[in-house]
């Protein structure tokens, strides 16, 4: 799929902006949307992806339109589970709900880094390694055992807040108030610089990011192999993504099966990387389709 600079250049700004839009509005007004607010927002964002797909279609053909639709809603679906770790997050850590909406658009904007900077080494792994594949789909497969793991114990977890070395370490390091300042992330008291919860919300958060990018990234190019369509997938996915967890509110919590579903999901797609390493090594010729299954099965 060849992609001019220009079309790189004007799809990176649009994104921006609506982005920038979105950021411009929570900054000004930290609220909870009402269900149509996030409802109509929803149905914007997700009306501009299979748009955005059925362009991709006329342009360059079907074949890049399955591997858009089917990367964006492999992702749309991770990041349904990212967003069940933001609940634990914020409940956990017991961010007010009119702050939620901003802490949610941070953690957005940092997973869309994160995945920006793994869609790149992925990118330049795949040119340079063809073995990268077995790699990808053993850590897939890998991942979607431990999820269907998570599953089964979900019963025993604990209450505790969420915890992790960075956390430890900047909670250690730094003082911090013991109630929030809104949006702001340090204040200034009996002129000390003190941090406040929000900005140990946000490196929850972030560092909750880090590990999702590290699924999330291996899963779409077990679909694609194109940049650009890895790239507007991951960013489709996550546009509208903190209107959907005020619109499923307390249902979100009730998606039991997620960890289930996602496993199945992953553990084909991992089993999909390593059948396309076989044949790329002409391993897998005596297989149907050379090993390389169709797109349409996985958009399926």
């Amino acid at each position: 799929m060849e992609v001019h600079l220009y079309a790189w250049i004007i799809t990176v700004v649009v994104m921006v902006s609506i982005l920038a839009i979105d950021v411009l509005i929570i900054g000004r007004r930290p609220h909870e949307p009402s269900m149509k607010e996030a409802g109509l927002f929803i149905g914007i964002y997700v009306t501009l992806a299979v748009v955005f797909g059925f362009g991709v279609w006329a342009i360059a053909g079907a074949r890049y339109a399955g591997e858009f639709f089917a990367g964006w809603i492999t992702e749309y679906s991770l990041s349904i589970d990212n967003l069940f770790i933001f609940l634990v997050i914020l409940t956990k850590l017991k961010v007010p709900r009119q702050l939620q909406q901003f802490a949610l658009l941070v953690g957005i904007i940092l997973a869309l880094v994160f995945r920006g900077i793994f869609i790149a080494l992925g990118a330049a792994a795949i040119n340079r390694f063809s073995w990268i594949f077995f790699a990808f789909g053993a850590f897939l497969i890998w991942t979607a055992v431990r999820l269907y793991l998570d599953y089964r114990k979900q019963d025993e977890e604990t209450d505790g807040p969420p915890d992790n070395a960075v956390l430890r370490f900047v909670r250690r390091r730094f003082n911090a108030t013991k109630d929030y300042r809104g949006t702001k992330l340090t204040v200034v008291e009996n002129g000390k610089r003190l941090i406040t919860p929000m900005l140990i919300v946000i490196i929850a958060l972030g560092s909750t990011d880090l590990l999702f990018a590290l699924d999330s990234i291996p899963a779409i190019y077990g679909l694609t192999q194109e940049p650009y369509l890895v790239f507007t997938a991951n960013v489709f996915a996550l546009m509208g993504l903190r209107q959907l967890y005020f619109l499923l509110g307390g249902f979100l919590d009730r998606l039991v099966y997620l960890s289930v579903g996602l496993s199945i999901i992953l553990g084909f797609i991992g089993i999909k990387l390593i059948l396309h390493a076989l044949h790329t090594y002409h391993l897998a010729d005596w297989l149907p389709f050379d090993g390389e299954i169709p797109i349409w099965v996985s958009l399926t």
